[in-house]
């Protein structure tokens, strides 16, 4: 088979030149692709009126014209057309074109460019308002926001799949329960939804079922039907079913649950395709650094004494007397003993994915209505749940709420390069608030009554380390700090004015706002302390001719949010977005890189993906993520945590001769500095599939 001559070019990037790798040789592989490949096969049209017509009659596009005319439509395109985009690299056209570009019915010709599909978008979100998709379509054709691959997919095309593909819930201790989520579980994934299930209120194995001892199976067998219910229940084989399940440390099956992802385990005991994550509050953290023994609790033992869940319990003021109650049942461990089990399981796997309970609720501005109890597949996803009670057919259900992830991401060094930051971050939130309210998850009603009263989006970000090598800064050093702390915290600003704004205009707060921490006030105690101001002079340099936010105008978005409330109970959220990021040329969300040039296997070709504005004089700016001070790393975030309501897929990049003790200090310092959760855990060798579902 001939090699085409756009992956030749490619390739001679890695061929070096005077010492030198021949990054150049990347943009003539763009080129090549578009004159002996894209431009062969893609749908000519004379004009825009013929395309515009021609999609919208053979059922491409929704039908533009019930809410523009054609001279509002072209005045979109015109701008966007004009700005005479150009893919910088040819991953990210190669991307676009492979992952995302409609196709026609054979699937042979193209329909779409990226100028587009952008455009169509912007329509869409627009909704009727033509100024407001001028706004949109700026944004994106400047490369400043990118949505979530489920909006950037299927945004504005008759027959798409959803805008949101992300959805926790939690599940009862009861058969009728279990069916709900198997059931839930099933219809979201047929959509293309990954789904994180919390079964921390599942009884364990060998409790007792109607009185009699010994009969429960515990939470193993209902994994492996939810692992079969993913397998199954695809987007029409598209895109595979995605879930990950949930168990709290203190829960009598964590062992078993652990063990489900060891490589030499019984093949009846493993989970294959269901990734799974701790849940871990304060009270497990202080046992194991203190080498205490650690109990762990028979869940519905606990719930037939006290009439509460033990995964709703304060295990910081409950923890003893659970172990004096002769009358719950419960197992003695070693808490250091325990930690280095999940530090060998995650050698072995990457998993499990660890969530911090109390540090997440520490900061939970809505504590006072509900409880973060897990988060979702990348672990950047925490807000309150509730379990619903699912009764027999003649009794009514009790539907409470679950959660839905609705996501996009700003593009760091495009944001500061325009000074755009408040214009990005304010349409941004408009963007996903439009995917909010026309979302409507009706075959979950737990779902559809989260979205409806809560409204919530995560906003997150991308390019950090591309911005970083661009302007020589190195991402473990102060400077990288210092900007964090300013820019994010900027995002936090813009995205509750906004927010508030959104409220204001539209008379409506989400469900229960004035019991939050933001209608008390004290949300922005912290903001009122301090000027987050720049503090070295290279990041100064990069806020030249932006307004920072200071303490005064803080004061002042108080007293507006307390007047007039916010429109979303969550704002922000970061996830791993590595999809997107090729499209955007950018980095993936906040994380380090892993490779200079990242190798990439496509069918039978290899493909190289210089990082966005590598030259050979920033290149040794781009160290790797496996050769950074993790301790420095997890600092990092954890400055950007500070200024996030929800949370950070955070990655660990190990050697392989870091030992179980190693990893465990990493968990012991990722708790102690405020991160909220830890995604995979990786190692040089290992390679894990990126979750599709919440890549941005």
């Amino acid at each position: 088979m001939q090699i085409k001559k756009w992956i030749l070019l490619n390739n001679e990037v890695m061929i070096k030149k005077d010492d030198d790798y021949q990054l150049d040789k990347d943009k003539e592989a763009v080129r090549s692709y578009f004159l002996d490949y894209v431009n062969k096969n893609t749908v000519f049209f004379y004009t825009l009126k013929e395309k515009i017509d021609y999609l919208i009659e053979n059922n491409y596009y929704e039908n533009l014209y019930d809410q523009y005319s054609f001279e509002e439509i072209m005045r979109v395109y015109a701008l966007i057309y004009e700005r005479k985009f150009r893919f910088p690299s040819f991953m990210s056209a190669f991307k676009f074109f492979q992952n995302y570009a409609l196709r026609d019915d054979s699937g042979e010709k193209f329909l779409e460019r990226y100028e587009d599909r952008i455009a169509c978008i912007a329509l869409y979100l627009g909704q009727g308002s033509v100024e407001q998709a001028l706004k949109f379509a700026e944004l994106l054709v400047n490369q400043e926001y990118q949505p979530a691959t489920p909006t950037f997919l299927n945004g504005g095309k008759r027959r798409s799949g959803e805008l949101v593909s992300c959805f926790l819930d939690e599940i009862g201790d009861s058969l009728n329960s279990i069916g709900y989520a198997i059931n839930s579980s099933m219809k979201l994934s047929s959509i293309g939804g990954g789904v994180a299930l919390n079964l921390s209120k599942l009884r364990g194995r060998s409790e007792a079922i109607k009185g009699v001892e010994g009969r429960a199976s515990g939470v193993l067998p209902i994994m492996k039907l939810l692992e079969d219910v993913f397998s199954y229940a695809n987007q029409l084989g598209q895109r595979p079913g995605a879930g990950a399940a949930y168990l709290n440390i203190f829960h009598s099956d964590i062992e078993e649950f652990l063990d489900c992802k060891k490589i030499n385990v019984d093949e009846k005991v493993r989970i294959k395709s269901l990734s799974i994550g701790v849940v871990v509050p304060d009270k497990f953290m202080e046992l194991a650094e203190k080498d205490e023994p650690f109990y762990i609790f028979y869940p519905h033992s606990v719930f037939r004494q006290y009439g509460q869940h033990l995964d709703d319990m304060d295990m910081n003021k409950m923890y003893h007397e659970l172990v004096d109650n002769p009358k719950v049942r419960k197992k003695r461990l070693s808490a250091r003993v325990m930690l280095v089990k999940i530090a060998q399981t995650q050698k072995e796997s990457g998993y499990p994915y660890l969530f911090f309970k109390d540090n997440a609720n520490r900061e939970h501005a809505l504590k006072d209505i509900g409880e973060v109890k897990f988060s979702n597949l990348c672990t950047e996803i925490m807000q309150l749940s509730e379990v619903s009670e699912i009764n027999d057919y003649y009794q009514e259900d009790i539907i409470r709420r679950g959660i839905s992830c609705n996501l996009g991401s700003l593009n760091v060094a495009t944001v500061m390069e325009n000074k755009r930051i408040k214009e990005a971050v304010s349409t941004s939130i408009d963007a996903l608030t439009v995917v909010t309210d026309i979302s409507n998850i009706d075959v979950v009603p737990s779902i559809k009554k989260a979205n409806e009263e809560l409204h919530s989006v995560g906003l997150g970000a991308m390019n950090l380390h591309g911005f970083f090598a661009k302007n020589f800064i190195s991402y473990e050093s102060k400077e990288a700090l210092d900007f964090c702390n300013v820019f994010f915290m900027m995002m936090n600003f813009y995205s509750l004015q906004r927010s508030m704004e959104i409220a204001k205009e539209r008379k409506k707060t989400f469900k229960d706002f004035d019991k939050s921490e933001y209608a008390k006030g004290t949300y922005f105690d912290k903001y009122l302390k301090l000027e987050y101001l720049p503090q070295t002079d290279k990041v100064k340099s990069l806020f030249e001719g932006i307004a920072i936010p200071c303490k005064k105008e803080w004061k002042e978005l108080k007293d507006q949010v307390m007047e007039h409330g916010l429109y979303h109970a969550y704002r922000l959220a970061i996830a791993p977005n590595q999809s997107s990021s090729y499209i955007m040329t950018s980095t993936a969300s906040v994380m380090p890189v892993v490779d200079t040039i990242e190798v990439r296997e496509y069918g039978d070709s290899t493909t190289f993906y210089p990082m966005p504005y590598l030259t050979n004089d920033n290149f040794f700016f781009y160290k790797s993520a496996y050769d950074m001070d993790q301790m420095k790393v997890m600092k990092l975030i954890s400055v950007i945590q500070r200024h996030v309501d929800q949370g950070i897929s955070t990655i660990l990049h190990t050697k392989s001769s870091d030992t179980t003790r190693d990893l465990a200090r990493y968990y012991i310092y990722a708790h102690k500095i405020g991160l909220k959760s830890l995604y995979y855990t990786r190692t040089r060798k290992a390679t894990i599939d990126e979750c599709v579902s919440c890549s941005v």
